[in-house]
């Protein structure tokens, strides 16, 4: 194999344009590391937000961004996976702490890398790992979403909002969703959201319009901007799960529970790792995909040589569905 590699690396924070395609050192897996090939990976907004410096002092510069990965095994020197085999990788400081997926090659500990066995496209594979993890830790962990209830996604057309409604549909739930553009309501539609919601910063008439007593449960994506809203749809002991923060808004400013939190509705949290997605989960879902059952939203697919156009793409939050580069 050879010993360099290409890779897109951040010399300092700062525009897309930051991200240089360059050959660099090919890492080397110790005991207890993997070396994986890496085939494809998709673009999350946590990684626009370590681009623009907002990832605090653990990350340090030249860094290979990049919180997932798709590919095979090229070493594993501590035997816990054979090398060819196809795996995953995510989270656990990827393109933070130590280079990420943003490359042809990245180490990781072999702790957070989950095998699976398909013959889908590296696209469609690309786009899944930490796409799923995080839906499917919401919807679990965050929601203890239940079959055959209600469902709201704050956040619809990002492609955690899309893969929640895809998972959720799996059970037989009703899906509530929400975009700020009518224009992306017929991509929610064929996703099989039930009902479409334009997002005007208020959604919680139009979810009382529809479910009278709010549903059972919703996954907040967009911020604290409209997290006072999402929890006033939500019925007594249902729960609101904050996730995700499109809109940059991270902290609620003089918190008082009281006046902040409805009666009754219950605010949880979820930021998961590999360790929370099973292998088993990993494994039926690509299979429900490969059956037709189950969809990867995809907006579109770049080369390596293009990343700066691929973050320019997430950063102006026009895309509708993941973005996966191959590199």
């Amino acid at each position: 194999m050879t010993r360099t590699m290409r890779a897109a690396v951040l010399d300092r924070p700062g525009p897309a344009t930051n991200l240089r395609v360059r050959d660099v050192p090919v890492p080397t897996p110790r005991p207890g590391w993997v070396l994986i090939e890496v085939k494809a990976f998709g673009l999350n907004r946590s990684e626009l937000m370590t681009r623009l410096g907002f990832s605090g002092d653990a990350v340090t510069y030249p860094r290979v961004l990049g919180i997932e990965a798709t590919g095979i095994v090229a070493e594993a020197p501590g035997g816990e996976f054979t090398p060819g085999q196809q795996v995953v990788t995510m989270m656990g400081g990827m393109g933070r702490e130590y280079d990420g997926g943003y490359a042809q090659y990245t180490c990781v500990p072999a702790a957070q890398v989950i095998p699976f066995r398909s013959e889908l496209p590296w696209d469609v594979l690309g786009a899944v790992p930490e796409m799923l993890q995080t839906a499917y830790g919401s919807l679990t962990v965050g929601v203890d979403a239940r079959p055959a209830q209600t469902l709201l996604v704050r956040g619809g057309t990002s492609s955690v909002g899309m893969a929640a409604a895809v998972l959720a549909k799996r059970q037989d739930m009703t899906v509530l969703s929400t975009t700020r553009n009518p224009d992306k309501a017929a991509v929610l539609t064929a996703l099989g959201v039930d009902h479409v919601l334009v997002d005007d910063g208020s959604v919680a008439d139009q979810v009382r319009r529809i479910l009278p007593d709010g549903v059972h449960g919703a996954i907040e994506l967009v911020g604290t901007t409209t997290l006072p809203d999402t929890l006033r749809c939500v019925r007594v002991h249902g729960t609101v799960c904050f996730t995700g923060m499109l809109s940059n808004e991270w902290t609620v400013e003089n918190f008082y529970p009281i006046g902040y939190l409805p009666q009754g509705v219950r605010l949880t949290a979820y930021s998961g790792e590999a360790g929370n997605l099973p292998a088993g989960v990993l494994q039926s879902f690509l299979d429900d995909v490969t059956a037709g059952r189950a969809r990867v939203p995809i907006d579109r697919v770049f080369d390596l040589d293009h990343i700066s156009d691929a973050h320019t793409l997430m950063e102006s939050g026009e895309a509708r569905g993941k973005l996966v580069v191959l590199p």
